[in-house]
């Protein structure tokens, strides 16, 4: 069993494309920029909020007093919005709460700007106890950068060996990989199957009760 399950957020414990999208949208659209599809903000969001107002901006964000002014207005629309349609995905409440009452420490480790990590948490998920949970923090740079994910590790005191990380996207296969912990892709999520297993993805769940089989049954 692995005794430390490490989450990404953002299309992998919740569907939040609607909500990012729709604010990212009604901000472009404020400032007269083509607003985009949903099927676009999965491959917009992954990296942090910069580079998701930049994606969605394209060449416009070259224009640091506009790219300013739309991350403001992002920043403010989200705040409010956040959890208008956003919700788990089926299943993973009732599998967090399995993983806790056996004894797996939980964790949440998002590129997300760190203020909204908590608040969609304790909404969506109010019975589970997490045993950290971040979102981008100042101190660390963005995944895939390992640092902050083995922060996390030394703050709950799991080794390396005893940790998997669930994430639905490249940038989280690489930051398991930069980290030398093991990777489970979750298929639900935003990205497509071929992304993560081009980044080297071994391991890959279709449901919340596969992903509870594959922590309990630890590293083969």
């Amino acid at each position: 069993m692995y005794k430390c399950a490490a989450f990404d957020l953002d299309g992998t414990l919740v569907n939040s494309l609607c909500d990012l999208g729709d604010s990212v949208n009604k901000a472009l659209e404020h400032h007269g920029l083509p607003t985009h599809s949903y099927e676009s903000y999965k491959y917009f969001v992954g990296n942090g909020r910069a580079k998701l107002i930049e994606r969605a901006m394209g060449a416009a964000a070259e224009n640091a007093e506009l790219l300013d002014a739309v991350t403001k207005e992002y920043d403010e629309l989200y705040a409010l919005h956040c959890l208008d349609k956003t919700r788990p995905y089926p299943g993973l409440p009732e599998a967090l709460a399995e993983l806790k009452a056996r004894g797996v420490k939980l964790t949440v480790l998002s590129n997300k700007p760190d203020e909204f990590v908590d608040k969609m948490l304790t909404t969506l998920f109010p019975r589970i106890e997490f045993d950290l949970s971040w979102g981008k923090k100042a101190a660390y740079a963005p995944k895939p950068d390992p640092a902050s994910l083995l922060a996390q590790l030394a703050e709950i005191g799991a080794d390396k060996d005893d940790c998997i990380y669930i994430g639905d996207s490249g940038v989280d296969v690489i930051t398991a990989r930069n980290c030398g912990v093991d990777f489970c892709g979750v298929l639900w999520g935003f990205r497509k199957e071929s992304e993560l297993r081009a980044e080297g993805a071994e391991v890959f769940v279709n449901t919340a009760e596969e992903l509870v089989q594959v922590i309990l049954n630890g590293r083969k």
